[in-house]
């Protein structure tokens, strides 16, 4: 039910990612009528690997967290989640309000134990032809050094399992590579890095800068919300804008016209390649259950991806491969429960 189109667009993207993936069931949560309403003008009403579960209300993008949580206990992304909890799903995907579905979910699943923030993580497209991972991309814009030390503990082990790596490089996005620059937090973090590099805990690269990312200089890139949430919109804007600016030119007159229809091949890799709508679904790591979030304004297409992303790390265990190795992982500060 969320999102900026809500139903008109996740119930297509459905629709669409069963036909094409034989092996997924999913569920729809929300008003009943208004989701079969949606399954019937597609004629879907009765698809064997699409069922329904009601939920009485939904979580506005604008609501505040107090009347997500504590007033709206019948909504259809806390239902969603709960059918997580409970095992009645192995992942949940949402394209609603981004600051509900990270408090409802931390409440409902929990964290894992020494995890004290989840953190989200998505993927970007690099220049040797892989994904980056990168976290945190926005759930936390305020962080001390051994938060994104989790960070890159729980990144690690999210890049084994989906890319089946051993060792995954881990990178600490920085002003500069030198050891001497950035802020405290990121000396600070480095250091933690570096110490679980030399027992052979991680594989610490060491500080990486934004260009980085798209050189696939390390497979997992670290950083605060703050940082990661900018680096990632303002990535996503130039994508459409150098897109827009292609299309614009190539239709100037005929004769760029004449060259947009010879490199059309080309050109239609290159905005497949570089689509940002490919890319979109971004896991909150560090809870006891798999939970994905699609971008708010999202079309069908788009959304259809943010449910690959979820289907994939449930037919990969992912939530097993975290909860046993960041277990191992994850250091016991003084003070912390056992």
């Amino acid at each position: 039910m969320g999102g900026d189109h809500g139903p008109s667009v996740t119930i297509p993207a459905a629709i669409s990612f069963v036909k094409r993936e034989p092996e997924a069931e999913l569920i729809l949560v929300g008003l009943e009528e208004v989701i079969r309403a949606e399954l019937k003008k597609h004629k879907a009403d009765g698809h064997p690997r699409l069922s329904l579960v009601h939920a009485s209300e939904h979580i506005m993008m604008d609501d505040p967290l107090e009347v997500a949580l504590r007033r709206k206990k019948d909504s259809s992304m806390r239902v969603a989640i709960e059918l997580v909890r409970d095992g009645n799903a192995q992942a949940s995907v949402s394209a609603g309000n981004t600051a509900a579905l990270m408090a409802v979910s931390r409440y409902v699943l929990k964290t894992m134990a020494g995890v004290d923030r989840p953190a989200i993580c998505s993927i970007l497209p690099n220049q040797e032809g892989g994904p980056t991972y990168m976290l945190d991309l926005g759930a936390n814009v305020d962080c001390e050094p051994h938060h994104l030390h989790q960070f890159a503990i729980m990144g690690s082990v999210l890049v084994s399992a989906m890319e089946g790596i051993a060792r995954p490089s881990i990178g600490l996005l920085n002003v500069g590579t030198e050891d001497i620059k950035g802020n405290d937090l990121v000396k600070q973090t480095a250091k933690l890095l570096q110490a679980d590099h030399e027992r052979g805990a991680l594989n610490f690269y060491g500080n990486v800068e934004g260009n980085d990312i798209f050189k696939g200089t390390t497979d997992l890139v670290v950083c605060d919300g703050f940082v990661g949430n900018v680096t990632l919109k303002a990535v996503e804007g130039l994508a459409r804008f150098v897109k827009n600016v292609m299309s614009a030119e190539f239709r100037r007159n005929p004769l760029t016209m004449l060259g947009a229809l010879i490199a059309s091949g080309a050109l239609k890799a290159i905005s497949n390649r570089l689509n940002p709508s490919r890319y979109n679904g971004a896991s909150l790591l560090g809870l006891r259950g798999l939970v994905f979030k699609s971008h708010g304004g999202a079309d069908a297409y788009s959304f259809e991806w943010a449910i690959r992303r979820a289907f994939d790390a449930a037919k990969n265990d992912v939530q097993a491969h975290l909860s046993s190795k960041i277990a191992d992982l994850m250091p016991r500060r003084a003070g912390s429960p056992a």
